[in-house]
């Protein structure tokens, strides 16, 4: 028997269409972020820390990198006799033609299968496209002391923000009397986090009678929680007090990167107790120029910097040319900025080339620009080579 007994299951399927072009051939979880990450080493480190043995990461948009991503198991510490990660895409059975995942409780009731030959006491579900870290046993240590049937993972958000988020509104005793999905007058600022932990068997029951329901959405949070809810069953709100970010969009994907810079003791890449692990790219080291200088950035492997860098995330691989000046930008791997170019406040896709004495991004402008194609020494941009979001 594992040693919670506990099984996890990543959502990981989402298109994420905010991020625009980073998004167009590679599913959100397999964006990359910070430097040397992709965002589902995010969970699954998280799981990996929290001593959870068994995986499963469920795909389905443009899943062919994420599908050979997630399966090297060995990159969590994951591929032991007993543990494992699991690439669980929408496949056809005996009993049915294949169908994809019609939402977040159905890409769960479509494994129950491969739930079943574990037999689990408790299932976590979690998101593939977060950005956090957190401890899933304590969770899982509330949950057995509330004696609940489910638990969900709550943020406390501005309640001028709450409005955005589904709310979970409590009694004194942080068990669950309502939840109120993106509401205009909201009761509490306690955000759900899309972490849940559920026992097995009531979970299973109530997966295999929302299969049935043709009026179902199939989501846990249209749902799966309502129902439970009005049964009375046993619902607690487990409050995380840590940094959590929804990469959802250009800005906020910026944002996340940033705060590696800003609010670097609230997601610690450097703590030895808990790791993020990642795939390790082999490359040569970092070279800095005579000529380059680097400010206050993460800059990983590979990068040549003859230019200034300043405020920034550089990815593998990245080049920046004599005289060029990168200002509070996030630079995909193999990103390469030509001599004299000026760079700020923007997300470069991985690859793309910025020209000598050509500018991209721009400071004054209220979203960040994504550049998702190479920028032209002579200033005339391909169409939709910038994309303003």
């Amino acid at each position: 028997m594992r040693a919670n007994n506990m099984i996890a299951m990543i959502l990981a399927g989402g298109r994420g269409s905010r991020l625009h072009a980073l998004t167009d051939k590679v599913a959100k979880p397999a964006v990359h972020f910070g430097g040397k990450y992709r965002i589902i080493d995010f969970p699954l480190s998280n799981c990996a820390n929290s001593n959870i043995d068994i995986v499963g990461v469920l795909t389905q948009y443009e899943s062919i990198l994420l599908n050979a991503y997630a399966s090297q198991g060995q990159r969590w510490g994951l591929d032991t006799f007993d543990s494992g990660v699991y690439v669980l895409p929408p496949r056809e059975k005996a009993d049915s033609d294949l169908d994809v995942y019609r939402g977040t409780a159905d890409a769960i009731t479509q494994n129950i299968d491969f739930l079943d030959q574990y037999n689990p006491e408790y299932v976590l579900i979690l998101s593939g496209d977060h950005i956090y870290k957190m401890n899933y046993e304590e969770m899982l240590r509330y949950h057995r002391k509330m004696k609940a049937d489910a638990t969900i993972a709550v943020l406390e958000v501005d309640i001028k923000e709450a409005s955005r988020f589904g709310i979970m509104n409590t009694d004194s005793e942080q068990r669950i009397v309502e939840f109120e999905e993106k509401p205009e007058k909201p009761k509490s600022n306690l955000a759900s986090m899309g972490i849940y932990i559920f026992d097995w068997k009531l979970l299973r029951k109530k997966l295999i009678d929302d299969a049935k329901d043709k009026q179902s959405s199939h989501d846990f949070g249209k749902d799966i929680i309502p129902n439970l809810l009005d049964e009375h069953k046993r619902l607690y709100a487990y409050t995380y007090n840590g940094y959590w970010k929804d990469v959802g969009t250009i800005d906020s994907l910026w944002e996340a990167n940033m705060d590696l810079l800003y609010k670097n003791d609230e997601i610690n890449l450097n703590d030895p107790d808990w790791k993020i692990y990642t795939e390790d790219t082999p490359s040569v080291p970092q070279y800095i120029s005579e000529t380059g200088e680097v400010i206050h950035s993460y800059v990983n492997q590979g990068c040549m910097i003859e230019g200034k860098v300043e405020r920034s995330v550089l990815f593998n691989g990245v080049k920046v040319g004599v005289g060029a000046k990168v200002t509070d930008a996030v630079l995909m791997p193999g990103v390469e900025i030509g001599e004299n170019a000026v760079v700020n406040r923007c997300i470069i896709a991985e690859g793309v080339k910025v020209g000598a004495n050509t500018k991209a991004g721009n400071a004054k402008a209220e979203h960040i620009e994504l550049i998702s194609q190479n920028v032209k020494s002579d200033n005339k941009k391909k169409k939709g080579g910038v994309n303003n979001v």
